[in-house]
């Protein structure tokens, strides 16, 4: 896919704005030198850093959709070539800013295709995938140090800071609006190694060093004085890295001057420390030091957990699975390990160890894994199908249930999830990791690892068991934690370019080429590329897909030397020395065919040579093939089925070039012959070239010029006198071409003939001083003139057909790698030639023309190898008989794909808005069908089929309730170009929004979002319900069940009390077991008092062998919170009298005892002495106030204190009714005006009952269609649960406060929505349809 670009405005692009049809760009395989730097969206795209570029994949699909080069340092644009090349891509990161649907008041943007990156020169840019270059470059400081990680950091509603390591040990943060640094920490002597923001709180992000340095920081503005830190540190063993420093210090001045500059990772590059936030649990991180696997709690500030890594590896990365409490592990030798928490503790156990890079397929020694991260998109939509999908296993909708072939006796499939790796060959690899367990129906009381999420119905609580997979699980079956095995299963791959590209081969085949399988039709040029390698492999790119059509491991060695024979076999050599005494070399050819991949060497000698191979020119029919041997005679070959040498030429040669293919002359009378480039069909340029050979006519004698004998083809060369000379080759025979010679004058004898290039009737030679001279072998007309540059190392001729104006234009390629275009046919090709000093940002190793031309206003296109080990097509546009890079208005060319490429966020803003509305309102699953190959294989998927000639709204389930009724079918009509190509939803999605499409608005809403990417406004449309349900609950005086909280008996055995205080036990509460397996995010939008009671009750085992007096004050705390005071009384008389803490907590274990029963408080009196000294934390008020039963006060205090989860914790505890939904409300407050968390406080809200502050909130944000989607969906819900309960005379529960219909706000949103709709529409039509 080309990048996307805005669409145009202006009434003068009748056809769309240029994609750019040829400028393509594939990038070179990432390196160590990129610092594993990759980052997947949450709508699906992966990008990460290759060389200088940065390429984004459809992670879905496996496809690449563009290429971004990072421009070159402007500053250096008068300083050398070599100092402007662009520096390695470091790190990269997309925004979190999702598609912006203030139409109403600001035009509209691409936002939310942003994306930040750094580089090895410090410098950072922010890049629009859309227009592929920055619009932004951050403020750095001079000296250039490099960009170790970045982070996006929230810092007001709608805005966030760039937060960066540069260097060693200097963090920043950065106004994404200015580019400014508004904050510099220096961490002095450590290295920084990791930055990750904080998920359940945005405004707080962590910072990793190699030696266990954390910083904890929270930005709450924009300012300086707005960003608060803590700095910690987390026990590790770093003998090895005072070692590496130590070699590193030894190593001279001015490397250890260099590496206190550098960031981590390139003074460290094998010692990788890495950390990520749980995804489940607040306040955790998991950490990987290089040896080690280490869990940290920020509230406590210590470690609760390490593990030593077996067999002596090293880790690379922490991967948490985002459903489930599942930790992946990547390892630098290319393992992965995956483990899982102990029930009951924050501990982690290794359940199996899979390869990353398998064994087979793969090159010796193995490839590198760079990085690997987390498809955290996918767990979104898994969350809307486990809760409402008829079938428990549809989150994972890639089985047919139809079919023979799924058997019911397969394993129980406890989790699925995607996992993305990237390797130094250029490959990208998309595993399917799986847990599956064995199902037990005999114990219903074991443990289970099956995920049960709880769906709040209206007068039940209903269990589904969300298995996924293979099948569902039986109502009373469970899964033995035991025998859960884990699978890794390949499921996709992306072949990008696999090494450094050294050579590059377009084929240009002549009307004598024939097709490799016989038969008397012409070979027709093939829009294919071949590119040589340093690691030995050809890379085949199909440049009308812009990917890698097949990639061919041939040598053992760097690939020297690569020419096509016709279209569809290479020839290419390399050579290996045998040692450096005798200095005798064995050279290897090999011919390639592309068909079958066979590789048949020939030539095969038994012993060294004395001269390597230099260099391969093969004719344009691919008969013939000329060996150029250094300090040795040229061999010619026949390429026949088994080469045949003819002969060879023991002259002085320097460079020898065969004779293009000539230009057929326009058709005159009757059909005449067609040329190469015309005997293929624009639209349909195949990678095997086959296309259109029914209309390629057979060859006769004469080639289209009648100027020779078909059977003859001819070579011009140089030798090392400087005397030119043109031999013609037929058949066995090579005899003297007798050309009309040029005058004497034309030989220089200044400069050693260094280039040429040969078509019918010119030869173009360049030197190593510059110059630059063509002569007419038919009139013996010549010139010359000076490039005034250096050595000229290869001239190549562009293409020409029938009507070009020129039949001269060149592309000269210089020693300093730099590229100029003259057109020889001008009277000055000096002043009329595109001269490119500097092609953006790389060097060029090698150039050619694409030979693709069928028209005369086709642009001539150029091939280029770049130093930055990437392939690039760059087009050269002739405008008033002048070369340029202008580019013109014409249509645009398809771009071929396999598959579509289903990326909803990649189209055009108006019409993502469109499909997302559309999602939202409802349309029938046939719509999805199309006529595109993909989905017309297997038309059994989703029932119904589409027809064209009806109308339009039959395809919408219901008309719309809210807004403009006509709106739908005008989106509909907007949408047809991409529903048509099958560019909507690929098959599984599609599936889920069958299956789902009628359970409601709701989920409609959740899945809209998650497939544009926005997980936390589809988390909060899932939990919307459950919420609704909670505030009816309320308002029909049924408050909800509370947890079984212990409640000590009026009278405790003294000798039990203080037993259990000797042995500091806790008496545990008598709690249900908690399973979150599966919940994923949907923990972390937890409201109820039973979710809220249980997630703190998991988390007190945790903590229980902590020592240390802030760890005991803690523990106390969390115990109070949930109503264990016996154990908190327990835990605080154990304190030591020598603590200064003794006073403080006696005084408090007297007033908790006091509470519980008069036998503990007479045991607490009895072990506390004197009176409390000074005062603890401001949390012993809490205490003391629950002590004495005031819950609502000492929910406030906590709140003032900045405890919000704990203020929630308790007012589950004890609070019901209006004082907890005060709570609640007080909570939303702080969560949408200091955390900047809508979707959260947006729950918060609706639970405490206070729709009209949640519809308000919504409006602030300026999401009009948000607010009315949350009028419907509540009142949808509302309807539902009055239904249920049955009380239709109670007017309290008919209407819902702040949503009555009559309310002005509802009124004003509807309104505004219908004005939104039609703006949406006049923007659609504005846009153009975006194709690929």
């Amino acid at each position: 896919m080309q990048s996307p670009r805005p669409a145009p405005v202006s009434a003068t692009a009748a056809h769309g704005l240029p994609k750019d049809s040829w400028d393509c760009m594939l990038p070179g395989p990432p390196s160590r030198n990129n610092f594993g730097s990759a980052d997947l969206s949450s709508s699906g795209l992966l990008a990460f850093a290759a060389g200088s570029s940065i390429s984004v994949v459809d992670s879905r699909s496996m496809q690449l959709v563009s290429t971004v080069p990072m421009p070159p340092p402007t500053s250096a644009a008068n300083a050398s070539s070599s100092s402007s090349l662009s520096p390695f891509v470091t790190s990269v990161r997309w925004t979190p800013l999702t598609l912006r649907r203030d139409l109403l008041s600001t035009e509209t943007s691409s936002s939310h295709l942003l994306l930040a990156a750094g580089d090895r020169q410090g410098r950072i840019a922010l890049l629009d995938l859309r227009l592929r270059t920055p619009v932004l470059w951050f403020e750095s400081d001079p000296p250039r140090i490099g960009i170790q990680d970045l982070c996006w950091v929230q810092s007001r509603p709608d805005s966030y800071l760039l937060a960066a390591i540069s260097g060693q040990s200097f963090l920043s943060l950065y106004s994404t609006s200015t580019g400014r640094c508004v904050w510099k920490y220096d961490a002095g002597n450590e290295f920084l190694s990791c930055l990750r923001r904080d998920p359940f709180d945005a405004r707080h992000f962590c910072v990793i060093g190699l030696k266990g340095f954390l910083l904890s920081v929270k930005v709450l503005g924009e300012t300086e004085n707005d960003v608060v830190l803590k700095e910690l540190q987390i026990p590790t063993d770093c003998t090895e890295l005072l070692k590496l420093e130590r070699d590193a210090s030894n190593g001279g001045a001015s490397s250890s001057s260099s590496s206190s500059s550098s960031p981590a990772s390139s003074a460290f590059p094998l010692y990788m420390v890495k950390f990520a936030f749980s995804p489940q649990w607040r306040h955790i991180l998991f950490v990987t030091f290089p040896r080690e696997l280490v869990v940290f709690d920020l509230q406590y500030e210590t470690a609760l957990f390490s593990a030593s890594l077996p067999r002596g590896g090293k880790f690379l990365d922490v991967l948490p699975d985002p459903n489930n409490e599942l930790l992946y592990c990547c390892h630098l030798d290319g393992k992965l390990s995956t483990w899982r928490r102990k029930e009951g503790e924050q501990a982690h156990v290794m359940c199996s160890m899979d390869e990353l890079m398998p064994s087979i397929g793969t090159s010796v020694p193995s490839p590198s894994v760079l990085a690997a991260i987390i498809c955290q998109s996918d767990s979104t939509l898994q969350n809307v199908g486990k809760l409402y999908s008829d079938v428990p296993d549809s989150p994972f909708p890639d089985v047919d249930f139809d079919s023979p072939f799924d058997f019911y006796d397969e394993p129980l499939l406890v989790s699925k999830t995607h996992l993305m790796s990237i390797s130094d060959d250029g490959k990208l690899w998309n595993w399917l990791l799986s847990a599956e367990g064995v199902e037990d129906t005999r114990k219903e009381d074991r443990a289970t690892v099956v995920s049960e999420v709880l769906v709040q119905g209206v007068n039940s609580n209903e269990i589904v068991s969300s298995v996924g997979g293979g099948r569902s699980s039986r109502p009373n079956s469970t899964i033995n934690q035991a025998n859960i095995s884990f699978k890794i299963s390949l499921v996709g791959q992306l072949q990008l370019l696999s090494s450094q590209v050294t050579m590059l081969a377009v084929p240009s085949p002549s009307l004598t080429a024939t097709l490799a399988r016989g038969g008397n039709y012409p070979a027709v040029a093939v829009p294919l590329v071949a590119l040589g390698t340093q690691s030995g492999t050809i890379d085949v790119i199909d440049v009308s897909a812009n990917a890698v059509a097949a990639s061919f491991s041939v040598h053992g060695g760097t690939v020297r030397g690569l020419r096509w024979l016709g279209n569809s076999r290479v020839v290419s050599f390399s050579y290996t020395q045998v040692n450096e005494k005798s200095g005798g070399f064995i050279n290897k050819l090999v011919v390639t065919c592309l068909r079958s991949g066979l590789n048949r060497p020939f030539r095969v000698l038994q012993k060294p040579e004395r001269a390597p191979i230099r260099a391969l020119r093969t004719s344009s029919s691919g008969r013939y093939l000329l060996i150029l041997f250094r300090d040795a005679p040229v061999e010619v070959w026949a390429m026949t089925k088994n080469p045949i040498m003819l002969r060879s030429l023991a002259l002085p040669f320097t460079v020898l070039e065969w004779t293009l293919p000539t230009v057929p002359r326009p058709v005159q009378n009757g059909p005449a012959k067609q040329s190469p480039f015309s005997s293929i069909d624009r639209a349909s340029a195949t990678p095997d070239g086959v296309s259109s050979l029914r209309n390629a006519p057979s060859t006769d004698s004469k080639t289209s010029d009648g100027s020779q004998d078909e059977t003859s083809e001819s070579f011009a060369f140089a030798l090392v006198n400087g005397a030119l000379g043109v031999f013609e080759v037929q058949g066995r025979r090579i005899r003297d071409f007798r050309p009309k010679w040029p005058s004497s004058s034309f030989v220089s004898s200044d400069g050693l003939i260094t280039a040429m290039a040969y078509r019918l009737p010119h030869v173009v030679m360049g030197d190593r001083s510059g110059n630059i001279r063509w002569w007419d072998v038919t009139t013996g007309h010549s010139s010359s003139f000076n490039t005034h540059r250096e050595g000229i190392r290869r001239i190549k001729f562009s293409p020409v057909v029938p009507g070009d104006h020129s039949r001269g234009r060149i592309a000269v390629l210089f020693y300093d790698n730099t590229f100029s275009v003259f057109d020889l046919d001008s009277p000055d090709p000096l002043a009329n030639s595109v001269l490119t000093p500097q092609f953006p940002g790389t060097l060029v190793l090698e150039l050619d023309w694409l030979p693709l031309r069928i028209d005369k206003n086709d642009p001539l296109v150029l091939c280029i190898a770049g130093a930055d080990s990437s392939f690039r097509l760059l087009e050269v546009n002739v405008i008033d008989k002048k070369l340029g890079f202008a580019p013109q208005l014409r249509p645009a060319k398809e771009r071929f794909r396999p598959m579509p490429l289903c990326s909803p966020i990649l189209l055009p803003t108006p019409h993502a808005l469109a499909l997302r509305m559309i999602l939202q309102l409802g349309v029938r699953p046939s719509w999805f069908n199309t006529c595109s190959t993909t989905l017309e294989k297997r038309p059994h998927i989703i029932p119904g089929t589409p027809s064209s000639g009806e109308d339009l709204r039959n395809h919408m389930i219901n008309l719309p309730p809210v807004g403009d009724p006509v709106v739908p079918e005008l989106l509909l009509k907007v949408l047809e170009p991409y529903r048509r190509e099958g560019c909507i939803l690929d098959d599984e999605r599609a599936k889920l929004y069958a299956k789902v499409v009628n359970k409601g608005c709701a989920v409609r809403f959740a899945f809209a979002a998650a497939v544009f990417g926005e997980s936390s406004e589809a988390l909060f449309w899932l939990q919307l319900s459950r919420a609704l349900n909670h505030l009816m609950k309320k308002l029909v005086n049924k408050p909800p069940q509370k947890a079984s909280v212990s409640t000590a008996s009026p009278e405790i055995d003294d000798t039990a009390i203080l037993s259990r205080i000797s042995s500091k036990g806790k008496s545990e509460p008598g709690t249900e077991k908690k399973d979150t397996s599966g919940q994923g995010s949907l923990s972390s939008m937890a409201f109820e008092q039973e979710e809220l009671w249980a997630n703190a009750s998991e988390r007190i085992p945790w903590h229980e062998k902590l020592e240390g007096e802030d760890a005991i004050q803690n523990r106390v705390h969390e115990l109070v919170t949930v109503g264990n005071l016996e154990a908190a009384v327990s835990l605080l008389l154990s304190t030591s009298p020598e603590s200064e803490y003794f006073y403080v907590n006696a005084l408090r274990a007297v007033a908790l005892a006091s509470a519980v029963s008069s036998s503990l408080l007479e045991l607490a009196v009895k072990v506390v002495a004197a009176n409390m000294v000074r005062t603890d934390r401001s949390l012993s008020g809490t205490h003391l106030l629950c002590a004495v039963g005031r819950y609502q006060e000492a929910c406030s205090q906590l709140q003032d204190a900045g405890c919000w989860t704990d203020a929630a914790t308790l007012a589950a505890t004890h609070l019901k009714g209006s004082d907890y939904a005060r709570v609640l409300q007080r909570w939303a407050d702080h969560v949408l005006h200091a955390e900047h968390n809508l979707w959260r406080a947006l729950l918060l809200y609706v639970a405490a009952g206070a729709l009209g502050e949640a519809l308000a909130a919504l409006r602030e944000a300026q999401q009009p269609d948000t607010a009315a989607m949350f009028i419907l969906a509540c009142r949808e819900v509302h309807s539902e649960i009055i239904s249920d309960i049955g009380h239709s005379d109670d007017d309290k529960l008919l209407k819902l406060p702040g949503l009555d219909p009559e309310n002005e706000d509802v009124i004003a949103v509807c309104e505004y929505y219908g004005h939104y709709q039609r703006k949406l529409v006049h923007l659609c039509m504005d846009s153009q349809p975006f194709s690929d």
